[in-house]
């Protein structure tokens, strides 16, 4: 009898819902996913630690877990080409959302550099989760993404993605008190990566290593790079965590410049809800204090 009543009870409840299977491209995006899915689950990544976004090579279990996820949140095939080859080749049961072109976007244009065999001007900066301001309309993306196709816990999302967007104004008041004394003092990086997080925060970048994401820089562009060095009173340059420093080293060895290192991708640090903001306040600090170093 104790099994009939059992039985019945179980028919009668409604089947649990299942938690979305959610991919992500990198940590920053992952992240902005993470806090949005507090309370229901966690998105999958596809970035290795460590990984640069621009060259990956995704593994067959990852292929596998891609061609069954019900949604994909994605910077752009600017950033990240080989996941647009793989959004054809692979295919993806559900929807794959390109960020950058979410309504509400700001994005930026590479700007043509001169006498430059690197980066041509025109193309699309996808650097676009260094702009504070960008993570928050993805927020609201997001949330609305998953509450589509998860009704039961849609309200939730929404609350998240309300929470996440009032840590970042938070944030973003703090960082930009700590940045604006770096206002005046120009500075050199590592490749053409920073646009957004400068124009937010009022930086001035004098020049880039590298203007494209994987292209080596060419002779007439050194030479430029170090005329700006030499007239322009740049107090800092800075390295990437996933490219080696020689070249940066070997440019700056008769230079009195103070030389720090930046992770604009956030694939050094712990996957996660955190990482985002623990990104743009590492990437702040490094550049508030470089001056000190």
């Amino acid at each position: 009898m104790l099994k009939y009543v059992l039985a019945l009870l179980f028919l009668a409840s409604p089947a649990a819902t299942q938690t979305p299977s959610v991919l992500t491209d990198i940590p920053a995006v992952h992240s902005l996913v993470s806090q949005v899915m507090q309370g229901v689950g966690r998105p999958d990544i596809l970035l290795d630690k460590g990984s640069d976004p621009h060259s990956f090579q995704m593994r067959p279990s990852q292929a596998r877990a891609f061609s069954q996820a019900d949604l994909l949140f994605f910077i752009g095939p600017e950033l990240t080409p080989w996941l647009e080859r793989a959004i054809e080749g692979v295919g993806i049961k559900g929807e794959a959302i390109e960020l950058l072109e979410v309504e509400g976007t700001h994005v930026r244009i590479f700007k043509a550099h001169e006498s430059d065999e690197d980066e041509a001007g025109g193309s699309i900066d996808p650097h676009a989760w260094l702009a504070p301001d960008n993570a928050e309309v993805w927020l609201d993306v997001i949330a609305t993404k998953l509450g589509a196709i998860d009704s039961e816990n849609a309200e939730l999302y929404q609350e998240n993605a309300r929470t996440a967007k009032a840590r970042i104004d938070l944030l973003d008041a703090d960082l930009t008190r700590m940045l604006t004394p770096m206002h005046d003092t120009p500075i050199i990086v590592f490749h053409d990566a920073y646009g957004y997080f400068a124009d937010h925060f009022g930086l001035t970048i004098a020049g880039a290593v590298r203007n494209g994401d994987a292209a080596t820089p060419g002779a007439a562009h050194l030479v430029k790079l170090r005329q700006i060095i030499a007239k322009s009173g740049i107090a800092c340059a800075f390295g990437e965590e996933q490219h080696d420093p020689a070249l940066l080293e070997a440019l700056f060895a008769d230079a009195k410049i103070s030389i720090g290192v930046l992770d604009p991708v956030g694939s050094s640090l712990e996957y996660g809800p955190d990482l985002y903001a623990e990104l743009l306040r590492n990437m702040a600090q490094e550049i508030a204090s470089c001056t000190d170093k």
